[in-house]
Formats: C-alpha cells, structure tokens, sequence
C-alpha cells in the first residue's frame, strides 16, 4: 500500500530525479517533500518503496530512482483536471497566441504545431493528422488541362486542398467540365469525402460520366491515408546517453506507419501516457509518450504527443498535450 507519506516521498523523488537525472537519497527529499519526520524515517520509506517495486536503487551506495510502476502511480495520481483549471500560464499565452494567428495549408499547420510542442516541452513531437475522415467539403472545383485531362480540387473545411487527375478515352469538352464541377460542388458542399452523394443523373452521358471518375478517383486515393509531421528529433540526441538507443528510437520515429500505429493503440488502450514497456515497442523500453487526439466538429481527426526519455515532466508534457489538441481541433473545427 502506497500511504500519503509514501506518496509525497515517491513524488519527490519523481521530481528530483526529473530534474537531476541522478539517484537521489533521502537528505535531498526530506528537503523537496517538506514531511515533518526523521531522516531514518525517510530512508525507511523509500526502502519499502523499493521493496514493493515503485523505486529501485541502480548502486549499494547510491540513492534511488523511479521504476515503470513509480512513474504509473504517480501519473495516474496526478489531477488532471486540477492542472487544466490552473490560471493562464506563459505557456498556455504562447499556445492561445500560436494559433490565433496560424494560417496556411494543413500540411503547414500540422509541422508548425510540431515544432510548438517540441518548443513547449523540449522532447521529440508526433503530429498524426487523419483529418480527411472528419474534414467536411467546402468545394469541388474541375479544371481542364488537356482535352482528355481535367484536375479535379477539393477543398476541404480544415483548408486541405485535395487534387486529383482524372483522364479520358474522348475529348472532354469546357462546358461538360462546368456543369460536372457544379454538380459534385452542390452535391459534396457540407458532407466528408465518405458520405459525399452521387449527384443526381444530369441527363447529359457525359457529365454523368466525369462525376463517376472523380468518385473513382477520390477511392483510389482516400484523404483518410494518415500523415505524420515529426519535430525535434534532435533532442532525441541529448536525451539518452546511450548511442544505440538514441539510433533506435530515431528509427522509430522515421517509420510512419509504426508512429501511426502506436498512437492509436496508445489512445485505443484508453492512456494519455504510455511509460517504457507499456508502449509495445521495445527500442522505446526507456521511453515514454504522452498522447492526446484531436477533434473536428467532435469527430475523430487524429492525435498528437511528445516522446522523451521515462524521466520526462509528466506534468508539463500532459499539460502541453492537452492544451494544443484542444486548440488544433478548435482551429480546425473553424476552418481557420
């Protein structure tokens, strides 16, 4: 059983370690925790901390650091919803002040809010944008490039711009494209790419027929294939001293699919924080990822997170995360 005083005194070897990065005794806790008891009394805690698995000592003559199942406990007893009534802090100010004023693309958007996470918490950023499921149409356009070629344009409510080239056995005439353009813009305008409708039949064969191969092509390339914008993968470097995990993790970190993949199964498992083993992938044994999705207009669009060593500051990394998935899912909800 972890008691309040076992609690305060594993938090403050959380903290100073976090801090350090080095064992720290039982002086340097007595000091952090402010309990009114002995040095003895301390050393004795922690042992009993060690003994039930919540810290281990790495040398005889050493003070002690947290295990997996320390960090667990003290993430699962951080108030969270404490953390998000505190008053505005200069970070928040950055974050609010970041995206009142970010504009672009949404392959733009998706990096640069990397790169905030990253200024924010000082580890590795992961930003999954799946928002092509959630995105809803704001319009088709049809440009003809060629007599059998024509561009079809989808601009999407996050402000992604989809293109797709559509070509024909038969010369496509302007007036066809037109007319085909304003069916698909009609028909698509409010709906995601996967509840778009056929455009009712035109009565011109032609018209009919360009609509089917914008839907044809739309399929063939689905907006809801997952892209992921990574940034600061240089403190990857300066977070490990050991080289092959620094290349390891980098290497994770560079496949697209595994990041996918992790994230999901992070989220799907019902955690906001994955510590060490518990992420499933074992170059990150000494890793832990902090992982928040996103929404638009309260559907699924994807997630973000910060990857830092176990020793990380749960506290801020969490708090980072939730502040800038609630306000990208806002800026994207608006279609800003």
């Amino acid at each position: 059983m972890v008691d309040e005083r076992k609690a305060a005194i594993l938090k403050a070897v959380i903290e100073q370690y976090t801090e350090t990065a080095e064992p720290v005794g039982s002086a340097a806790v007595g000091h952090a925790s402010k309990l009114n008891v002995s040095s003895a009394t301390i050393r004795n805690e922690m042992a009993a901390l060690e003994a039930e698995g919540y810290l281990m000592q790495p040398h005889t003559s050493a003070g002690r650091v947290p295990t997996e199942k320390g960090y667990r406990f003290f993430v699962d007893h951080l108030d969270i919803d404490k953390l998000a009534a505190m008053p505005p802090s200069a970070a928040n100010t950055t974050v609010a002040g970041f995206f009142s004023q970010l504009r672009g693309e949404i392959e733009q958007v998706m990096q640069e809010t990397a790169s905030l996470l990253t200024n924010l918490t000082d580890h590795a950023a992961v930003v999954v944008d799946d928002s092509g499921e959630a995105a809803k149409v704001r319009s088709v356009q049809l440009v003809s490039l060629a007599e059998r070629t024509v561009l079809a344009v989808t601009v999407l409510s996050t402000g992604q711009i989809m293109k797709h080239t559509i070509d024909f056995e038969a010369t496509i005439g302007p007036e066809t494209v037109e007319d085909a353009g304003r069916a698909l813009s009609a028909a698509g305008e409010g709906t995601t790419l996967a509840t778009m409708p056929t455009p009712e039949a035109s009565g011109d064969e032609a018209v009919d027929a360009l609509a089917r191969q914008f839907y044809q092509a739309i399929s063939a390339n689905p907006s809801e294939a997952e892209k992921v914008y990574v940034d600061g993968t240089s403190k990857v470097a300066s977070a490990f001293e050991a080289v092959d995990s620094v290349s390891q993790v980098l290497t994770i970190l560079e496949q697209q699919l595994v990041v996918v993949s992790l994230l999901a199964d992070v989220v799907e498992r019902g955690l906001s924080v994955a510590i060490g083993t518990e992420t499933g992938v074992a170059p990150l044994a000494e890793c832990s990822l902090v992982v928040s999705p996103y929404d638009i207009d309260g559907e699924h669009a994807g997630s973000i997170a910060v990857l830092g060593p176990t020793r990380m500051n749960y506290p801020q990394a969490m708090s980072a995360v939730a502040v800038v998935s609630n306000q990208l899912g806002r800026l994207l909800s608006d279609g800003k």
